[in-house]
């Protein structure tokens, strides 16, 4: 058993979705993540890609019986009394690897009760211990162990409140809103933005006209996209009808029409992590070099996307390799980022889209 204490939070998360070039896509997944001493316990798996079974997409229903799981109120779904705490984001099967951990009541040093506490079950403290990745029903920790992971011990207390706020409708801070306002002129151009949206599992409409839109559907947006043709005026009244409704809406320049990149922008917006909690936090992109700081060892994508003089889409993938926590100069491509250009960084966790700007980067070093 660990020898102290550790604190437990819950965290808003995002898995970004993407259109790849190829066509295909992933899925935009929003989840509740576990904070484990101030740190999201997601940055401690190096690159993982996978959602925590608090998913906010989930019916209410699944969602209740996931946190009654965690609070041990019902049999573990493993053998050995293992728990799903990451998963799939795409299908969420065990076959496609999980990861799990043993949790199990403790005795409670505070109340000096034992495992189950003289007041029940709210006596006890809870452990996670014993991580591993899985992809059948039983776990192998000699081969697929997670040994410099855990084990945690929670006070009950904490961990009880955390995830019990969730079945108040709390959410743990986190209410996603994950639809999609596009307003512009050029409809054709926004219906294959709204497609690609509504593939990655985003809700997408399109309106020029927000004055009669009633403001509890205004207030079920988190972005608002403005297309091609789109003037002062009309924009103006845009963001006037949604200051009216309360809704705090992001605001999303709809140009150039790159759908990859329009929908990395968007992906960008719809975001609701705290920028400390989160794995990528810095991209900017100058004098042939772009800029990446990750908050842990991750996987990173750099992609540029411009027009070219036919105002044909142009799309080259510019970096994809494994970084270091930290700060990292990386190479770009002349011919990929001339012109206007946008770079798009990826990471399992998190999308961030640059300008290039031209000339020297800054803060340039040799």
């Amino acid at each position: 058993m660990p020898a102290e204490y550790t604190t437990f939070g819950l965290a808003p998360a995002t898995r970004p979705g993407e259109i790849a070039a190829d066509g295909g896509h992933r899925l935009h997944r929003d989840f509740v993540d576990f904070v484990v001493d101030g740190r999201p316990l997601l940055f401690r798996l190096a690159d993982l890609d996978a959602v925590s079974p608090l998913a906010s997409d989930v019916p209410p229903a699944i969602l209740a019986a996931q946190v009654r799981g965690l609070l041990l109120e019902s049999e573990a779904p493993l053998p050995g009394g293992r728990y799903l705490i990451y998963g799939c984001p795409e299908c969420e099967d065990l076959a496609c690897g999980a990861v799990t951990a043993v949790i199990e009541r403790a005795h409670a040093r505070d109340t000096g009760t034992d495992g189950t506490g003289t007041d029940g079950a709210d006596g006890a403290d809870y452990v996670w211990r014993d991580f591993a990745w899985q992809t059948d029903a039983h776990a192998d920790l000699e081969r697929d162990g997670y040994h410099g992971i855990g084990p945690f011990r929670f006070a009950g207390a904490e961990y009880r409140a955390a995830l019990r706020s969730l079945l108040d409708g709390d959410g743990g801070g986190h209410a996603p809103r994950r639809r999609v306002l596009l307003v512009g002129a050029r409809t054709a151009a926004l219906a294959r933005l709204a497609a690609a949206l509504r593939a990655l599992g985003i809700g997408a409409d399109i309106s020029g006209d927000t004055v009669h839109i009633h403001a509890g559907e205004l207030r079920q947006y988190g972005a608002v996209v403005f297309g091609t043709g789109v003037g002062p005026a009309e924009s103006a009244a845009v963001r006037d009808a949604f200051e009216r409704a309360g809704a705090d809406v992001a605001r999303v320049d709809g140009t150039p029409p790159i759908v990859p990149l329009l929908v990395a922008r968007i992906e960008q917006a719809l975001d609701p992590g705290p920028v400390e909690r989160r794995r990528l936090t810095r991209l900017t992109a100058a004098g042939g070099a772009a800029d990446v700081e990750v908050t842990s060892a991750c996987r990173v994508r750099l992609t540029a996307h411009r027009l070219d003089r036919l105002h044909r889409t142009r799309t080259q993938e510019l970096f994809d390799g494994f970084l270091e926590p930290g700060r990292h100069r990386l190479a770009l491509d002349a011919r990929a980022v001339k012109g206007e250009s946008f770079v798009v960084a990826r990471t399992a966790g998190g999308v961030l889209v640059a300008t290039v700007a031209q000339g020297e980067p800054p803060g340039h070093r040799h």
